[in-house]
């Protein structure tokens, strides 16, 4: 998540049904080059070149789900959950494997839905990527053409995740997003076994990809609890959370049988 902006977007955007289908394919601890072996030999991508299929496992799959160790995971949950909470999970790790995504939905799009805005525009990102330019966030200069194409792409991605609608026009609506119990039961999870602490759980930037600031966060966190999923302790500035589950495995069998 941190370090320059780059144009890891214009390999591919959401590509859920492309990251579906690979998780299929997926079987733990296979490398990059084994997945594209194995996706090549499949025949679940009879209409995607060689070449490209090897550029969305080299430039998307690998970066948001693989580097991650995520993906034996979501393959169970993906066989399991509808697309429309999927699609939660996949935003999540695309975000954090793109910097300039996961800052454009903080500082622009909830930003513009918190005043009030009733729609994104294709302007408003372009302005976003050349202000990020000129404060130095990518690691060279980047031409006019690639500050277009990138504003195209952060408008393409919101849209193929659902914060925006799908519908092509320079100005887009707005949609809500609601993170999805169970998308916070794994990710709280997915910190913990980080060794991430209770408190910095609580106001970890990853919450703000779905517009909680931390008392939301605390909040939901406290309402999940009531399923026995965990326990929330709180006394001032201060949150203790007694965790049910051992590790991810038994997180996503819960999950899947929900």
């Amino acid at each position: 998540m941190y370090g320059y902006y780059t144009t890891q977007l214009q390999a591919g955007l959401g590509l859920i049904e492309e990251t579906k289908t690979l998780l299929t394919i997926y079987n733990n601890g296979m490398t990059n080059s084994e997945l594209y072996s194995q996706a090549l030999e499949s025949g679940l991508f009879p209409m995607v070149s060689a070449r490209r299929l090897r550029n969305i496992i080299a430039e998307c799959f690998t970066p948001r789900y693989l580097k991650t160790n995520s993906a034996i995971y979501l393959k169970d949950l993906t066989q399991k959950l509808p697309t429309h909470i999927m699609i939660q999970f996949f935003l999540v790790f695309t975000a954090l494997a793109n910097r300039i995504l996961f800052d454009f939905i903080i500082d622009v799009y909830w930003n513009r839905y918190s005043s009030g805005s009733e729609s994104l525009s294709t302007e408003e990102a372009r302005t976003f990527v050349s202000n990020a330019v000129y404060d130095g966030k990518t690691a060279k200069i980047w031409s006019e053409s690639t500050v277009r194409r990138m504003s195209s792409y952060l408008i393409g991605c919101c849209a193929d995740y659902g914060l925006i609608s799908s519908k092509r026009s320079s100005s887009r609506e707005m949609q809500a997003l609601r993170l999805h119990e169970l998308t916070m039961l794994f990710f709280a999870y997915w910190l913990h076994f980080k060794d991430i602490g209770d408190n910095r759980i609580i106001s970890h930037d990853i919450w703000k990809i779905f517009g909680l600031e931390p008392n939301d966060v605390k909040e939901e966190l406290k309402r999940i609890s009531k399923k026995g999923w965990m326990i929330v302790q709180s006394a001032g500035d201060v949150t203790r959370i007694s965790w049910t589950f051992n590790n991810l495995e038994e997180v996503v069998n819960v999950i899947t049988e929900s």
